[in-house]
């Protein structure tokens, strides 16, 4: 039952002088709820015993009792309503006792008795846990979880059963991320560090001990005392290795929810975790080791995590699982192969161990083909493993896989009609974004968009959604086809006001922005295009949009593009040259850390060092001379009509620097 209390102090004359307002909750524990108990009876005694209920509140609180009372019928019927994730039951959960929520403080009671007491407590308060209805109630109990947790961090080495029973039920309160601080706060997390790195130990041991046995047996192999002793410690190493690896599983899958959050993540890395992770990738039980490539592959995105699987053995273990017979176990193996793919070290390791067959034989699984092609093509990359291929069956497979693209993509060709249509009508941005990518085919598939460039076109309104418009620019930017008069779609559906005003900063989205530069720079192949563009203004905006966004390596990029398409053109030359400060930017940003930038920038440069200077009577502007070239770069100023002639002797030609102070130029030296 949820109310308020409100208490007011009133002064002598009866006003009131300060108040406060609480919120609070009661709980009444219905005892006598069973399937043969009469509802509308019991809410009537309920109502007259609360006075907190209104009797008013009859109906409502009949029919929660009815709800209650159903609920537990159906949880009669089926024990295990509910499963935390896909974590299993494991052996030793079974008990005669069916578990009653409104028990718990007796179950909280046999957790200060004995072991055996101790393993019964929390074994039935875990089959509460295990129904997520019940984990409100007993979030509310901090002394059951606070007895919890202390038994767990003191008895945790005496008993292996108990300490995985108590981690299942935290276990089942990590499952839900509300709950996380909970099991944060008893520092559930670290104590399932300490154990993992002790069961660790204890493997070690247990495997010494065991090869220890086999070679006395085997050196004595007839002696029937040792045969049977032997059999027997390793009856006695299997049990304990099943106990062992049910706790592990529950440990690891309790510290993966956990580390939802990247900060708790942080904390398990500087406790080892990489490493205790890769040195379990040599157990056999096939669910702990989804559990184990899971947490990797979800570790494997941070470069610091990346650096230590490096380190250790980890695609020398993994390899082992390349193929397997458990579909679920050799899908997360070859995506964790795919993240560590992008290391060249460990696509070293890769083929050193033998990767490139295995992953070959895959090409013709329908479920794993693309995560193999795609570490493959990874491998190739590398010119010292590129003749390797030719001792697999990797280029027939990828030339039959090749043949369906293409059938693929003539299938989607004939269906385009259909899609334009569809997505135009219900100018759907999903659709669109299909349209899009089909047009970054090269070859007929992209002369099949001239008949929808109007359609396309028309859709670049203000009015229109972001999403959807971002892929109509993007398509129709892909449409780099010679034939198309840009120019003609431009003043057809006005394009041009659009591409200003979008180009302002801060306008719209980056993303839509950025598709109106790489559209431009699609347009401006046309030579009467990019004259039209230069008029309408368009060129000082795109300059004032480089201020804003030079920080943006893609922005910066297409931008610079954008310079390099209209320089080919007089008209948008001599624009750029005399009128802006465009070259300028070109020369700075030829230092840009950027290899994709400077590249751009070196090209554009080149072809205007390569037309003569735009006004060589005039002695207005910087000549930047460079003596693998005939012409120097002529940066004009029209504001200044003299300069100094810097010459360098090593040259033949120099750099003229204005400077409107002077009435002559200095002679050269």
């Amino acid at each position: 039952v949820q109310y308020e209390v409100e208490a007011t102090i009133l002064g002598e004359t009866g006003d009131e002088m300060l108040g406060d307002r609480k919120k609070c909750q009661k709980i009444i524990r219905l005892k006598s709820l069973n399937t043969n108990t009469d509802v509308a009876a019991l809410a009537r005694k309920v109502v007259e015993e609360c006075k907190l209920i209104h009797p008013s509140k009859l109906s409502e609180v009949e029919q929660l009792l009815f709800y209650l009372q159903n609920r537990k019928k159906a949880s009669g019927k089926e024990k295990r309503v509910v499963k935390p994730r896909d974590l299993t039951p494991f052996e030793g959960m079974e008990i005669d006792e069916e578990a009653n929520i409104n028990k718990v403080e007796e179950y909280v009671e046999l957790l200060y008795e004995g072991m055996e007491e101790k393993v019964k407590g929390a074994t039935l308060i875990l089959h509460l846990a295990r129904n997520p209805v019940n984990l409100e109630e007993l979030l509310e109990n901090e002394t059951a979880l606070g007895a919890l947790a202390r038994v767990l961090r003191e008895d945790w080495k005496q008993s292996v059963e108990l300490a995985t029973t108590i981690i299942y039920v935290f276990f089942c309160f990590s499952s839900f991320s509300q709950f996380h601080g909970l099991v944060t706060h008893y520092k559930i997390g670290a104590l399932c560090m300490n154990v993992m790195e002790h069961e660790l130990k204890r493997y070690d041991l247990w495997q010494d001990e065991l090869q220890k046995k086999t070679r006395t047996y085997i050196l004595h192999f007839r002696l029937w005392a040792l045969r049977k002793e032997h059999e027997k410690a390793f009856k006695k190493y299997q049990g304990l290795l099943v106990k062992q690896e049910q706790l592990l599983r529950v440990a690891l899958y309790l510290l993966l929810n956990l580390a939802e959050d990247t900060r708790t993540e942080l904390k398990m890395r500087n406790k080892n975790i990489v490493h205790m992770l890769v040195k379990t990738l040599d157990r056999e039980n096939e669910e702990l080791l989804v559990l184990v490539v899971s947490f990797l592959k979800k570790l494997s995105i941070f470069l610091e995590n990346k650096n230590d699987m490096a380190e250790v053995d980890t695609v020398e273990r993994l390899s082992r699982l390349v193929p397997c017979e458990h579909e679920d176990l050799l899908n997360i193996t070859l995506r964790l192969l795919l993240n560590l793919s992008f290391d060249t070290g460990l696509r070293i390791k890769m083929v050193q161990v033998g990767l490139l067959p295995k992953l070959t034989s895959l090409l013709g699984d329908e479920n794993h083909k693309q995560m193999a092609m795609c570490i493959l093509y990874h491998i190739s990359v590398d010119d010292r493993f590129k003749s390797m291929f030719a001792y697999t069956d990797c280029i027939p497979q990828v030339t039959v896989q090749h043949l369906i693209l293409d059938q693929n993509k003539l299938f989607l060709c004939n269906g385009l009609k259909m899609l334009m249509k569809r997505a135009l009508k219900l100018k759907d941005p999903l659709l669109m974004k299909m349209i899009r990518n089909i047009s970054q085919h090269d070859g007929p598939p992209k002369h099949l968009f001239i008949d929808y460039v109007g359609d396309l076109a028309a859709q670049i309104t203000p009015d229109e959604n972001e999403e959807y418009v971002i892929e109509c620019l993007g398509t129709l930017a892909n449409l780099t086809i010679a034939d198309l008069d840009w120019e003609l779609v431009l003043k057809e559906y006005n394009l041009v006001p659009y591409f200003k005003d979008r180009l302002k900063p801060g306008s719209a989205e980056d993303d839509l922005i950025l598709e109106v530069v790489i559209m431009i720079g699609t347009v401006s192949m046309d030579d009467s295009c990019a004259a039209m563009l230069a008029k309408s203004g368009i060129i000082p905006a795109i300059i004032e949009l480089l201020n804003a966004q030079q920080e943006d390596d893609e922005f910066v990029c297409q931008i610079v593009y954008v310079f390099y398409q209209m320089v080919f053109h007089q008209a948008t030359r001599e624009v750029i040259i005399k009128e802006t400060q465009a070259p300028a930017y070109l020369i700075d940003l030829m230092h840009d850390k950027n290899a994709e930038i400077r590249k751009v920038c070196d090209n554009t440069l080149d072809i205007i060092a390569g037309y003569p200077p735009v006004t060589p009577v005039s002695l207005r502007g910087i000549l930047l001379c460079n003596p693998s070239l005939s012409e120097g770069i002529l940066l004009c100023n029209p504001s200044l009509s003299e300069g100094i002639l810097l010459c360098n002797p090593s040259l033949s030609e120099g750099i003229l620097l204005c400077n409107p102070s002077l009435s002559e130029g200095y002679p050269p030296v």
